[in-house]
């Protein structure tokens, strides 16, 4: 890993993609750096604001899942609350400055991410020399929100909620943030819309069962708006 991750490009994330773009050739995992330090294209600084939510939400479905992404785990942070960009960003910050100052000859671990209608499954590539990291498989409906990170647009950040936390034995926070770091912003934001579609098509299974709904929410709005809900107080209980 190259030796800080103060150069990574910072910025509003590219638009919604109406149409995802796939790659016959996979990511190059010797190019891929955490502070990925490849300068931003002409056709990413001419790319379209995400639009409006209703138009989000379409039913018609645009991703076969599983949707497999190659990326470096930044790693994993307790944080306040269900949802919201409030509540990943200064995990995300935290985050990046611990990767800033990795142990001698440490790298971040080089992971595959699988989004899938069921969920989101996290394994480490065959390449990867770096096993600190949390493995296995979150169900959607313990993954509360997805979003592309508004300073640092190479990284998708998720909330985990922690079913134990509901067993008053155990003693454990219950919401945790989850990085990670994509080969470029226009992955970080196909992987940011594969969750939103997940998302959708689990709430189109369990909308007649009252019992399986859960709260959850995928963020695509666009930088203004993420940034003003950053300044806004708190309200959650």
């Amino acid at each position: 890993m190259s030796s800080a991750l103060s150069t990574l490009p910072t910025g509003p994330p590219v638009g919604y993609f109406h149409e995802v773009e796939t790659s016959s050739q996979p990511p190059n995992p010797d190019k891929m750096s955490a502070d990925a330090t490849t300068s931003e294209t002409k056709t990413e600084k001419k790319a379209k604001e995400p639009p409006a939510a209703a138009e989000a939400s379409t039913n018609k479905p645009t991703i076969k899942f599983p949707q497999t992404f190659e990326v470096k785990y930044l790693g994993k942070r307790e944080t306040g609350g269900l949802w919201g960009i409030k509540h990943t960003r200064r995990p995300v910050d935290e985050m990046v400055e611990s990767a800033k100052s990795p142990k001698a000859g440490q790298t971040l671990p080089f992971l595959h991410l699988e989004v899938s209608e069921k969920g989101v499954n996290i394994t480490g590539a065959p390449n990867n020399l770096n096993k600190n990291f949390v493995a296995g498989f979150h169900p959607i409906e313990t993954i509360s929100y997805g979003v592309q990170d508004l300073i640092y647009t190479r990284v998708f950040a998720m909330i985990v909620v922690d079913d134990s936390s509901s067993n008053p034995h155990v003693n454990r926070h219950p919401f945790h943030v989850y990085a990670f770091v994509c080969d470029s912003r226009h992955n970080a934001r196909h992987l940011t819309f594969s969750l939103a579609q997940a998302f959708q098509q689990f709430s189109s299974v369990v909308k007649d069962n009252p019992n399986k709904i859960k709260k959850f929410a995928i963020d695509l709005r666009s930088p203004e708006e993420k940034e003003a809900d950053l300044k806004e107080p708190d309200s959650e209980a």
